[in-house]
């Protein structure tokens, strides 16, 4: 199964995300390993953000993908604060600069802000122009917000995963109407769904841990991408060897009636 986005490519529907990465200096060299890891195994999304660490995220990425830049699809956000055009213009430069990179795949307005959506989104448009980012999209928008969005986001990047189903009510079927693919932050709940027994026993009857299960729930519908956070090199392998499985309809049907979807639209949730 793989994610296409509007403007060509074509993604393994995993990837690797990066918050709370860089945040420990002693962990430093095992994150580095994590990802390379996370690529060696097939892996390609690498998603991270000036916020994160305030930098230190990307410097981090920056260094793990030294060297094998063309093997990633490279993914970094704006805090909103930055997002007027002269902001954006310093703000991509200094994420290209931390990454070491001439350029990012896709750049993405963290959140909305105070700056109206037609001045970040002629920046991002400039930037392409430039080449220093290859496409735009955005995070954390609901329908009401996407509505005001000028035309040519790639993504909405969202908090999605079997306890925050919201998105299935409104957001994630626009999107598909759209031709827009969604990415999937914080698809484990921050490892909080990782201790659900429910999800533990259905993991266990099909040879998957429960992590594995719950990232192949989150990408079933072949229009998300999830980005899970992998630390260790043995998370990273174990997020990466759920790429391509595919959940039987009784196990899905379990999962519904443990975690059911919202019956109405609610307020996008963040984290």
């Amino acid at each position: 199964m793989s994610i296409r986005f509007p403007h060509g490519p074509v993604v393994p529907e995993i990837g690797i995300g990066t918050w709370f990465i860089g945040d420990d200096p002693s962990r430093r060299d095992e994150e580095i390993a994590a990802i390379r890891a996370g690529l060696d195994a097939g892996l390609r999304v690498v998603d991270t953000a000036e916020m994160y660490g305030s930098g230190r995220s990307e410097e981090l990425v920056g260094e793990a993908i030294r060297g094998r830049r063309d093997d990633v699809f490279l993914v970094s956000k704006v805090l909103p604060n930055n997002a007027d055009a002269a902001g954006v213009r310093r703000a991509v430069h200094g994420s290209l600069t931390r990454l070491g990179t001439d350029r990012l795949d896709l750049y993405l307005l963290h959140w909305r802000g105070p700056v109206p959506f037609e001045e970040t989104v002629e920046a991002f448009e400039r930037l392409c122009d430039e080449g220093a980012i290859l496409a735009w999209g955005v995070s954390n928008l609901d329908p009401d917000d996407l509505a005001e969005l000028p035309d040519g986001a790639a993504t909405d990047q969202i908090l999605y995963n079997p306890t925050r189903r919201g998105p299935e009510a409104d957001l994630l079927p626009l999107l598909r109407e759209q031709g827009i693919p969604a990415m999937a932050y914080s698809p484990l709940e921050q490892a909080r769904v990782l201790r659900d027994p429910v999800l533990a026993e259905l993991a266990a009857t099909l040879g998957l841990t429960v992590a594995q299960l719950v990232l192949a729930w989150a990408v079933r519908a072949g229009d998300v991408l999830a980005i899970p956070k992998a630390a260790t090199v043995a998370h990273a392998r174990e997020n990466a060897a759920a790429l391509g499985t595919t959940l039987p309809e009784d196990v899905l049907a379990v999962i519904d009636r443990r975690f059911p979807a919202p019956a109405h639209p609610v307020p996008l949730e963040m984290l």
